[in-house]
């Protein structure tokens, strides 16, 4: 079995040689990079199993990077662990709403480190699992499960990795949504007497409680959201960044 790859991203040369120790002592591949842009560009070339990035950098911040790399389908799977001295709960929070896998404030100590590492690793594998029942889905419902452990997010690049038609139904705190896929595209969404269209979908995306099931279905309806997934994922990135969509609806 191949050695899993990591990114690492700090400015900090201390910072970078400590959890690259307990990274190698995991047996990974270590790779780092010295700040955003760099970082960027090192996940790209070398495509890793998990990325740790700290978020005040010279060029390019790691919230920056995270989104730019979160609107790629490619890369919409690699979990993110965050390490930054950022560490209150608005911090935290936005951390998560660009889709990190874990929130970790500095000063830490290595052991829990490792311990986050080990759970975003064994989520990596859950969530390649699912993706693999996307793939093999037959008539019934593909996946279900709740939206704590995969979010709309995440679902949507599986959806457009996969080039999948079918529908996504979400439950949250009493409210249902539909999004409608088309061969990898969302071309319709909708929450029960609420929003429909794009909004409806920025609206869900912001949801991190609740349950879902997607069923691989024909589709076949108007596009009326007009706009690639990773673009949807961008979009309502920046408006949640700029306040105009509440974290949860």
């Amino acid at each position: 079995m191949s050695a899993l790859k990591v990114v690492i991203v700090d400015d900090d040369p201390w910072v970078l040689r400590m959890v690259a120790t307990v990274l190698e002592g995991r047996g990974c591949r270590v790779h780092t990079a010295a700040d955003g842009r760099e970082g960027y560009d090192k996940v790209v070339r070398v495509r890793p199993d998990l990325i740790v990035t700290d978020v005040m950098m010279p060029r390019m911040d790691g919230w920056t990077m995270v989104r730019s790399l979160r609107a790629r389908p490619d890369f919409a799977l690699v979990p993110v662990i965050f390490l930054t001295a950022l560490g209150g709960e608005d911090d935290r929070l936005h951390g998560f709403r660009l889709g990190a896998d874990d929130y970790l404030p500095k000063p830490f100590r290595f052991e829990e480190f490792d311990l986050r590492v080990g759970n975003a690793l064994r989520r990596r594998q859950e969530v390649l699992a699912a993706a693999a029942g996307v793939r093999e889905a037959g008539p019934r419902p593909a996946i279900e499960g709740s939206l704590d452990q995969l979010g709309l997010a995440t679902l949507l690049a599986m959806v457009e990795m996969e080039r999948k038609s079918g529908v996504l139904v979400l439950h949250h705190r009493g409210a249902t949504g539909r999004v409608f896929c088309r061969d990898g595209r969302v071309v319709s969404a909708s929450i029960e007497g609420g929003p429909s269209g794009a909004e409806a979908a920025y609206r869900m995306l912001g949801w991190s409680h609740g349950e879902f099931e997607f069923s691989v279905i024909p589709v076949d309806m108007r596009d009326a959201v007009e706009m690639s997934i990773s673009h949807l994922l961008l979009e309502a990135a920046r408006r949640l960044d700029e306040g105009h969509l509440p974290s949860e609806a």
